[in-house]
């Protein structure tokens, strides 16, 4: 990926909602979105594919794992020796290491610079990895957005693309009916995919590459002047409540290097991402009144007395696991400083 946006347990409706595009050399072999599995892995992944050097910059697994890549624009310390960033999104997903020993691990292998996204839904945990900075730091609730700089860079296209991701959510989740839905969410962050606005000059990133470069690289949706470099696809996750089941669609728009149409590709996962467990919590099985009955109730006063001496001598604790509202555990809290 080299531009995305992505609302964390921003709202209840739609808790995870990904918008995303890769940009990339047109002559790059690609397959489309699909499950697959690594050589030595039964881990299934759900994604594009690198068929020139393997692995992906955006993948999910039915485990509740999740990864996106972008790179780091640099020029002084690109390395043509470095292996394939390609390759970390998997590393992650067929992983059951944690994000800080994943890290260890990762910063050492010597890639070229990149930031990684990597949720583990499982647990209730997110993170943002950057090989220039020296440790993840964990995402809390909220909209982000991350180029080919630090998360929240304030370049012309990731506030762009932040705000529209930001205003599309908040537009859906207070519309009064079922309407508009997943799909009439995606269609309008794919829309706001194709935004071809070049930045003015003087907004403009200084990355090391040339003013004419930084300017063709400055849309959302990028084509280079001799069409063989570009935006290759857009991809938009949307997960939805629906009773008590959280239903995700990924939507991969594909785009040809000239003239034709956009082919499109979409996977349902039912009760994905999975809800992480919380620690069971001891209760009294003595419920008040309010409980059982109300004004409007069909219980009469005298079926409540009886059921009332009947449990108040002897009101046994039991065990119960509270309900899982969020996607994020809450974060944890920091130790008072001496």
């Amino acid at each position: 990926m080299c531009l995305a946006a992505l609302a964390l347990d921003h709202s209840r409706r739609f808790p995870l909602v990904l918008a995303a595009n890769r940009d990339e050399f047109f002559e790059r072999s690609t397959a489309r979105l699909g499950w697959w599995t690594r050589p030595g892995s039964d881990t299934e992944i759900l994604s594009g594919r690198d068929l020139s050097a393997g692995g992906t910059w955006f993948g999910l697994t039915a485990a509740g794992r999740l990864g996106l890549l972008t790179n780091i624009r640099d020029p002084s310390r690109q390395d043509p020796q470095a292996p394939t960033r390609g390759a970390i999104i998997p590393d992650w997903l067929t992983t059951t290491a944690s994000p800080d020993r994943f890290w260890m691990r990762t910063a050492l292998t010597g890639h070229n610079g990149f930031n990684l996204i990597a949720a583990d839904f499982a647990n209730g945990d997110c993170w943002w990895l950057s090989s220039a900075r020296a440790s993840p730091t964990r995402l809390e609730g909220g909209v982000f957005a991350l180029s080919n700089g630090r998360l929240d860079e304030p370049w012309p296209k990731v506030r762009r693309l932040k705000q529209h991701l930001g205003e599309a959510v908040r537009q859906a989740t207070a519309s009064a009916t079922a309407a508009p839905g997943a799909d009439a969410l995606a269609q309008r962050l794919l829309n706001a995919l194709t935004d071809a606005t070049q930045a003015r000059d003087d907004e403009l990133p200084s990355t090391g590459v040339s003013h004419e470069l930084e300017r063709m690289l400055s849309p959302v949706f990028i084509r280079s002047p001799d069409g063989r470099y570009g935006t290759r696809c857009s991809t938009v996750l949307i997960t939805e409540r629906v009773g008590r089941h959280l239903i995700t669609q990924v939507y991969e728009r594909s785009y040809p290097a000239g003239p034709g149409l956009a082919l499109m590709r979409r996977a349902t996962l039912k009760d994905w991402p999975p809800r992480y467990q919380t620690e069971p919590v001891l209760a009294s099985d003595h419920r008040s009144r309010v409980s059982l009955g109300s004004v409007a109730s069909p219980v009469s006063d005298v079926a409540l007395d009886e059921h009332d001496s009947g449990i108040e001598a002897a009101a046994a604790p039991r065990i119960i696991q509270p309900r899982v509202r969020s996607l994020l555990k809450p974060a944890r809290p920091r130790a008072p400083q001496g």
